[in-house]
């Protein structure tokens, strides 16, 4: 069911009224068949292009829709709601504006951000390696400086729409250590760029996620974002959105299971009664529902801290935390609340269980995020 939202203005409560009729137009009627046949929704990111729903938090003036990040936040949970891959695949396209729009000048912004941000082009980010994910600072993809740019070999991994974004954010070492690693914006095409086939996901299944293999490719150096050096700073700045991204799928993905199991407790009867009307089974969509509404809470309050320009990389963490962890446990009470049905392909329950695993993994792990948060408890005292 549709969630009541509070929200800034007149104009963003059209665009979340926009955000809905698409989703139910032309989400909803595609998510079951492509996800389980595992293909791809041509045509179907262009149409959120033409919405203007693919670049709606940053500035007007570079061709995006100068919306507040709480507003954006919403529109994908909407989005998620109907299917999560779609979903996590805008949040990335988001999170890999970010470099450009945060760190680059102003003739490299110029020159890519407005078809970047125009609904045309779609983006990936390349950080994570086989063997370099939560610690981003020992990756091993090389930049070596040329006369004609940096040629990069090396492999990078976990990229969600690899092999069909327009551009790449990549991380790659220019140096030693953790200030040795920088940051490059690559267009699909680069001579020397290949990706390996479609990981066999749990779920997400429609929108692939692949590695990508750098054998001695050209980037010229005004590619290069920010300075040599300054890539995991960068990196870093936009995990902390994309953590508020990826909370929010995980938002949209849980409000989803709860709707279905309130709708099947409404529908099946044990003992004469409605299951709803069982203390037993209502508590524990009691439980469910309190769950949703809190890990929205806490997105929002990390998002309006975003906007007013205040610190907000710990409530990130703790909203990617919370919200990602409660649509794990939702999921899998949603699966329980439908009983033996629930766990049959029948029913979209148990496609939301495997869907939710993945939010605690990406965008660092749920470990990584309780590690960030009592850094910085630490630092404070």
């Amino acid at each position: 069911m549709p969630v009541d939202r509070l929200l800034p203005n007149d104009e963003a409560r059209d665009l979340i009224a926009l955000a809905r009729d698409i989703a139910d137009k032309a989400l909803a009627p595609r998510v079951d068949e492509c996800e389980r046949d595992e293909t791809y929704p041509d045509g179907l990111f262009a149409t959120l292009g033409e919405a203007g729903l693919l670049s709606l938090p940053y500035p007007e003036e570079w061709g995006g829709g100068g919306q507040p990040y709480e507003v954006y936040l919403q529109v994908l949970e909407e989005l998620a709601a109907r299917w999560a891959a779609v979903a996590v695949a805008v949040s990335v396209h988001s999170l890999s504006c970010h470099p450009l729009m945060a760190f680059g000048t102003e003739q490299q912004k110029s020159q890519w951000l407005p078809e970047m941000l125009g609904g045309t082009t779609i983006g990936a980010y390349s950080l994570s390696e086989p063997q370099a994910g939560s610690d981003a600072g020992a990756l091993t993809c090389k930049a070596v400086a040329a006369d004609d740019g940096y040629r990069i070999t090396g492999e990078k991994a976990w990229i969600t729409h690899g092999g069909i974004a327009d551009f790449y954010n990549l991380f790659a070492r220019t140096g030693t250590g953790s200030q040795g690693i920088s940051c490059f914006l690559v267009p699909a095409g680069t001579p020397g760029l290949t990706f390996g086939k479609p990981e066999e996901k749990m779920g997400l299944h429609a929108v692939p996620t692949t590695a990508a293999h750098y054998d001695n490719a050209l980037i010229p150096a005004e590619r290069r974002i920010g300075e040599e050096g300054q890539g995991l700073q960068i990196a870093f700045s936009a995990l902390d959105s994309g953590r508020l991204g990826i909370a929010a799928v995980a938002v949209g993905l849980a409000q989803a299971a709860l709707d279905d199991a309130v709708a099947y407790s409404q529908e099946r009867s044990t003992f004469g009664r409605k299951i709803i009307d069982h203390q037993g089974l209502g508590f524990l969509l009691a439980d469910m529902a309190a769950a949703v509404d809190s890990a929205r809470a806490t997105y929002l309050d990390a998002a309006r801290r975003r906007d007013a320009g205040l610190p907000y990389s710990r409530n990130a963490s703790v909203a990617k935390l919370v919200a990602t962890d409660a649509a794990m446990k939702v999921t899998t009470d949603a699966v329980q609340v439908l009983g033996g049905v629930g766990y049959t392909r029948d029913y979209r329950v148990e496609r939301y269980m495997r869907e939710a695993k993945i939010t605690q993994i990406f965008e660092g792990t749920n470990q990584i995020q309780r590690l960030v948060i009592s850094r910085d408890l630490a630092k404070q005292r």
